[in-house]
């Protein structure tokens, strides 16, 4: 298990939540949200292993990430916690919740189901490699170079977040050769012990946009997760969040409000 970066914000002492970021992310994705939600809780948003400010190591599977993220609990003596995770992140809280229950006072997964996906993004890492670190000036060089490859400027401006200026020039900050070595990892989720499952509040917010939680997921959800509750979001995709707060937002209050809090 590794030390990771985290951001924290809110009183101590009030109930905690852990917010999870999603691939290639990291923990400045969920700054409105975690601004919104320390006037009531401690909220702890933490950079993932290979990614943001946090260590870089080969392992990237479920059961490593949710091991940092049980350290940084036991680190800062918090018994249990909501976590709210988004996408790879939503893995991860699931990981959690199935394992160690008793440290989890209630789970909101976004836009992910406990399944294997088809999905791949070995476009997304041809357009990282696209990008000739030692001879770009600017940020709008790095953009130029992946736009053959990433069509959309949204989604190559949340990739670029990941671009850094050291002493020694340009580099990326996500362990890029460990996420590809482990994008079938990623993409899948593990198998659990026989009669795993999370009794407590849980929540599955998806945008309707997007097709990485549909209706039909709500089998293989309720088997883990016998409580839950779906929350569609209008007019979002896969970034909920991003693209329609104030219905996210909606979405995690009525979750928190069935959570009871230690």
């Amino acid at each position: 298990m590794l030390e990771l970066h985290v951001r924290t914000a809110g009183d101590p002492d009030h109930p905690a939540i852990v917010l999870l970021h999603g691939l290639f992310g990291s923990s400045a994705n969920w700054g409105a949200i975690a601004r919104h939600l320390s006037a009531r809780y401690r909220v702890l948003t933490p950079d993932l292993r290979n990614h943001g400010q946090s260590p870089h190591r080969p392992d990237h599977s479920y059961p490593a990430m949710a091991d940092d993220v049980l350290a940084l609990l036991d680190d800062r003596q918090i018994a249990t916690v909501a976590l709210i995770g988004h996408s790879m992140g939503g893995k991860v809280a699931m990981q959690i919740a199935l394992n160690h229950p008793q440290r989890v006072s209630g789970l909101a997964v976004v836009d992910m189901a406990p399944v294997r996906y088809t999905h791949g993004f070995e476009a997304v890492l041809g357009a990282f490699r696209a990008v000739d670190l030692a001879g770009i000036r600017s940020r709008a060089d790095a953009d130029a170079q992946m736009a053959a490859r990433v069509s959309g400027s949204g989604v190559r401006a949340f990739l670029l977040q990941n671009l850094l200026r050291g002493p020694h020039g340009w580099a990326w900050r996500l362990n890029l050769d460990a996420l590809a070595a482990a994008q079938a990892q990623i993409m899948d989720f593990p198998e659990q012990p026989a009669g795993a499952a999370f009794a407590g509040p849980a929540s599955f917010v998806y945008g309707e946009l997007s097709d990485y939680l549909t209706p039909a997921h709500e089998p293989a959800i309720r088997h883990y997760f016998p409580a839950a509750s779906l929350c569609p979001v209008a007019n979002a995709g896969h970034w909920v969040y991003a693209d329609q707060p104030h219905a996210f937002m909606r979405c995690i209050e009525a979750f928190l409000s069935g959570v009871q809090h230690a």
